[in-house]
């Protein structure tokens, strides 16, 4: 018989995995989708709503480590960690900086289809240069290497090197805005302008925390709030002052709209239940509310300004995870209530009145987008072009699909070359790539359609309406001076 040889293993050279985020065109499918974005890049960033503090944006906040800019108070990564069984102390709790941002590297690969996947890998690269894929093998060398580069990152350089031309914050009606003065006067190139958001001012059905707001306000204008007339006083006074440190925006984060409300003697009524601590019922609620969703749609329209209504958020959803760790800590989501007739009385009561405002309106329910579409068309005119916008896919919507879906959405009711575009809605410094994000889905959207025949390659007006989209729409529409970066 003849000797055999014993098998012997082939050794397989192992090759590194290619990160798509980090190529070129990343997103970009088609020669067309790629010459559009090369456009679209070269404007800037007009972040008209985000949720950054304008402390640290005066301050020029440094961070001492990647988890705490990159995990701090971000509650899309703490939901994606809970359902990867990290635990708590991991997350919000006093685990130390690095076994978070280590559990992060290990909930990574489960994340794939995920926008955070993009979102995080876009990041690691745009902002620190690094290319690898995230995972707890890459976590060491990650963690090292980011960190000796955020030294040499603060606030302020890292809107300059995105090229973030304007800013609008979210800010309480009795914030006495002395963070935004300051940054205004130490000339940086990003113009911040705050925006006047009241909601606490209707949270009538918690009489404790509505007085303690109350006399805050009754301190920020240095008056008597105990009539609803003077308190309706004080809130202009606020809103002339937000004017006068530039504001053009107003902003609401609302479960669902209020329609036109009840009379001023209604609300007045409910106003002074809620100061004496008594109990206010839903219909009690829905009256104030609308009546003083249509006062503040009059201050707009008085001053100029631009209203934004962010509805249709279930927060706190688990109740024991909000009082444990506190809101805003990913523990919401998307509502289901019945916006349309409501949000359409709304419109109807200012319209009629002479005193709708410019507005954006930013649906969370998808399935309102077409709704939500047809009713902004409703109320177009005055001679300003997009006066009444469908704002950005935002919150679970900032991603590929909810993007699309909203696009697509307000391409076959309205006019897509007309919208004013992309917003963070962040906390984070770290956030500014989803302007690339949403830029590199628009250009691809459009250049398919090229690339299929269904639009005509003229590239003199898709590279202009891309650029409009991306900026300068935004500059024309909210009537707040750009800074030159």
């Amino acid at each position: 018989m003849r000797a055999t040889s014993k098998p012997t293993r082939k050794m397989v050279k192992s090759v590194p995995v290619k990160n798509p985020v980090t190529q070129p065109d990343f997103l970009l499918t088609t020669k067309t989708a790629q010459e559009l974005y090369a456009s679209a890049a070269q404007e800037p960033i007009y972040d008209y709503h985000c949720h950054l503090s304008p402390k640290e944006i005066a301050e020029d906040k440094k961070w001492a480590d990647l988890s705490e800019v990159w995990l701090g108070g971000d509650h899309y990564k703490w939901r994606a960690m809970r359902a990867n069984g990290i635990p708590e102390s991991h997350i919000t709790g006093k685990a130390r900086p690095y076994e978070k941002f280590l559990a992060y590297a290990q909930t990574l690969p489960r994340l794939i289809r995920n926008p955070l996947w993009h979102w995080t890998h876009l990041e690691l690269d745009r902002f620190f240069g690094i290319k690898e894929i995230l995972n707890e093998e890459s976590a060491p060398k990650i963690w090292s290497k980011a960190n000796e580069k955020l030294k040499s990152l603060s606030a302020q350089k890292i809107l300059k090197a995105n090229r973030v031309s304007v800013i609008g914050t979210t800010d309480d009606p009795c914030d006495d805005l002395a963070h935004h003065q300051k940054i205004r006067a130490s000339g940086m190139g990003t113009r911040v302008y705050p925006a006047f958001r009241p909601d606490k001012a209707l949270q009538v059905e918690q009489p404790a925390l509505f007085r303690e707001w109350v006399f805050k306000l009754e301190k920020a204008t240095r008056s008597s709030c105990a009539t609803f007339s003077a308190f309706l006083t004080a809130l202009d006074k606020r809103h002339e002052f937000f004017h006068a440190q530039g504001g053009r925006l107003s902003d609401h984060g609302l479960n669902h709209a209020y329609g036109k409300g009840g009379s001023e003697e209604d609300a007045a009524r409910v106003y002074g239940m809620a100061l004496e601590g008594r109990r206010v019922d839903l219909a009690d609620m829905d009256a104030y509310r609308g009546f003083m969703m249509v006062y503040f749609g009059e201050l707009d329209a008085k001053r100029g300004w631009v209203k934004q209504l962010h509805f249709g958020a279930l927060r706190n959803a688990n109740s024991k995870g909000a009082k444990e760790i506190g809101p805003d800590s990913g523990f919401d989501s998307i509502g289901d209530w019945p916006q349309i007739d409501r949000l359409a009385g709304y419109m109807d009561e200012l319209e009629g009145r002479g005193k709708l405002p410019k507005m954006v309106l930013y649906n969370l329910n998808p399935a309102d987008n077409y709704a939500v579409a047809t009713l902004c068309g409703n109320y177009q005119g005055g001679g300003v072009r997009g006066k009444i916008q469908f704002g950005s896919g935002w919150w679970f919507l900032d991603q590929l699909e909810g993007m699309k879906w909203q696009m697509n959405a307000l391409s076959s009711l309205g006019l897509l070359a007309n919208f004013v575009g992309m917003i963070t809605d962040s906390r984070s410094f770290l956030s500014y790539p989803r302007h690339e994000y949403f830029r590199r889905l628009l250009c691809q959207i459009l250049g398919e359609e090229v690339e299929n025949g269904t639009l005509p390659k003229d590239m003199k007006l898709l590279e202009g309406m891309v650029r409009d989209i991306s900026y300068r729409n935004a500059t024309a529409y909210f009537g707040m001076e750009a800074g030159k970066v």
